[in-house]
């Protein structure tokens, strides 16, 4: 039976560590951390997706180049595996977070499930590091050409709509924007700022940003200002809302940490215009 070789490099390496360390923590947490009576059931279930799913990727990313079969993939392989990393080091950083935290601090088990969790811990923010090193050897160097996603506006709009996805979470449970029309007015906000940043995610990976009626550099320009405005008016109108003491709201953690995630967010999509106007406006 033949041996599968893979040419040596340290991407290589990175990949190899990331597949070992995501294998390691979802296997480990499913297999010995006793997390079916768990009250955050649903949250331990997203740590073992974020493991699960960021290993499924990397070994698809390994066998394909392996053996050679980038130019039948019908993605755009320039922009495919950066994409995935970057989804993937976001993934396991919140899985290392959102892990300990609810599964391990102030929690009394037996001290054999107790290892397997703290095992899965260790091995998550492995993969964090693994998967960080990986984009920082793949993304787009000054004066290099590469895939969009390779370059900052693109691993920003990654970034984005991976905060939105949490901010997503928080809002939801319990629903925290009925209140007021305002509050609805944020929610319309991340809903639609991150329809479209995951839009152009699509479109690059998917190699079809040519199909667009206009440009693809001024789709770019536009989105990006109406987003840095749209994310202005909730970074704003969002802790009004939520903590004048006039509208009568309560704030708990969720309240807080949506506002510090809209602020973020905020300064991402600026960030993301001004490299975006600089690609358009300086190289062309």
């Amino acid at each position: 039976m033949p041996l599968i070789v893979f040419a040596s490099s340290q991407l290589l390496w990175v990949r190899l560590a990331a597949l070992l360390f995501t294998c390691v923590a979802f296997s480990v947490a499913a297999h010995g951390a006793s997390l079916q009576n768990e009250p955050h059931a649903g949250l331990a279930d997203w740590c073992i997706f974020c493991w699960a799913f960021s290993f499924a990727c990397t070994l698809l990313v390994l066998l394909v180049e392996h053996f050679g079969l980038q130019a039948r993939t019908p993605v755009s392989w320039t922009n495919f595996p950066i994409t995935i990393a970057c989804y993937a080091a976001l993934f396991c950083l919140s899985a290392s977070i959102i892990f300990p935290v609810y599964f391990l601090k102030g929690q009394r088990y037996s001290r054999e499930v107790r290892d397997y969790r703290i095992v899965s811990t260790v091995f998550s923010c492995l993969a964090t590091v693994a998967y960080a090193g990986e984009v920082s050897l793949t993304k787009a160097r000054p004066g290099e050409v590469a895939g969009y996603m390779a370059t900052a506006p693109g691993l920003l709009k990654v970034c984005q709509t991976f905060l939105a996805c949490i901010i997503f979470i928080l809002i939801s449970d319990p629903v925290l924007y009925n209140q007021h029309a305002a509050l609805k007015w944020c929610m319309a906000v991340y809903c639609i700022c991150f329809i479209l940043s995951m839009a152009v995610v699509v479109l690059c990976v998917g190699e079809c940003t040519g199909c667009l009626p206009i440009p693809f550099s001024k789709f770019l320009s536009a989105y990006g200002l109406l987003a840095v405005i749209m994310y202005l008016t909730a970074t704003i109108i969002w802790p009004v809302f939520q903590f004048d003491k006039q509208y009568q709201r309560r704030s708990d953690t969720n309240t807080i940490i949506v506002a510090v995630l809209t602020a973020v967010n905020f300064l991402l999509y600026l960030a993301d215009l001004a490299y975006t106007a600089r690609l358009v406006f300086v190289t062309v």
